[in-house]
């Protein structure tokens, strides 16, 4: 008998803690999806997706370099020293959108161009960028608004639903019944305000780094172009006075 109990003794208890936990755990989603019906649905596909997009936008600004400004500060310091060749290595030695422009300034200036147009150039690549990191926010602002909403849409939904299953009853009245649909009703509410909240908080996390991005773009330029090397690079001959064509591609 104990030759026989043994082993079930010791693999019974690792089978009821493991097992259990995970079914419980689908039980409970899927119990929570069976009471909030296609809203609940509605609302977890939103969040899926808005993790997708948070994930996508910090991958981005990793890859653009979004927030590195040293080297351009720097940049920014050896042209105003006059050092023209050593402020244009130094600005394209790595990417982030601060040397970009900073760089483009640069170039420009070196090139030959009046201050006017470097700067202007240099500021259309600068909104460019901060075009392009501000792809795929929109969809986020839906749903950090549109989220409450179709959670309380999905409340008054089940208000009606457990008010027309009160009149149903007549005289034999429940209050189980009026109680259990009210905060069936309201779970849709609480997943919609849950969706929100997150979605809200990294929204403006993206958007307060866009902000610092664009300051950057703003300052470095200011002292770039009211440097004394800016004023005394003199534009060479050209025939044309417009950009180049190629220069809002570049």
């Amino acid at each position: 008998m104990d030759e026989i109990i043994g082993p079930e003794a010791d693999s019974s208890p690792a089978e009821t803690i493991a097992s259990p936990g995970l079914d419980d755990t689908a039980l409970d989603l899927l119990a929570l999806l069976d009471l909030g019906g296609p809203v609940v649905l509605i609302l977890l596909a939103m969040s899926v997706f808005a993790l997708a997009i948070v994930l996508l936008k910090s991958w981005q600004f990793w890859r653009l370099g979004v927030g590195r400004t040293r080297t351009a500060e720097k940049a920014v310091t050896l042209f105003t020293a006059g050092k023209t060749e050593e402020a244009l290595a130094e600005a394209s030695r790595s990417r982030s959108p601060v040397q970009d422009v900073v760089a483009r300034g640069i170039k420009r200036l070196t090139d030959g161009h009046s201050p006017d147009l470097a700067r202007a150039d240099a500021m259309a690549l600068g909104a460019d960028l901060i075009e392009d990191m501000r792809t795929y926010l929109r969809p986020l602002e839906v749903i950090a608004a549109l989220s409450p909403l179709l959670g309380l849409f999905g409340t008054v939904l089940g208000m009606i639903d457990a008010f027309r299953a009160l009149e149903a009853a007549g005289n034999n009245v429940d209050p189980s019944i009026l109680s259990g649909g009210i905060w069936v009703a309201l779970l849709t509410t609480a997943v919609g305000i849950g969706v929100a909240m997150p979605v809200v908080a990294m929204l403006n996390w993206l958007e307060r780094r866009i902000e610092r991005a664009a300051h950057s773009m703003d300052s470095a330029l200011n002292r770039l172009f009211v440097s004394p090397t800016s004023s005394t690079q003199q534009p060479q001959a050209r025939n044309d006075t417009s950009f180049p064509a190629a220069a809002a591609g570049e």
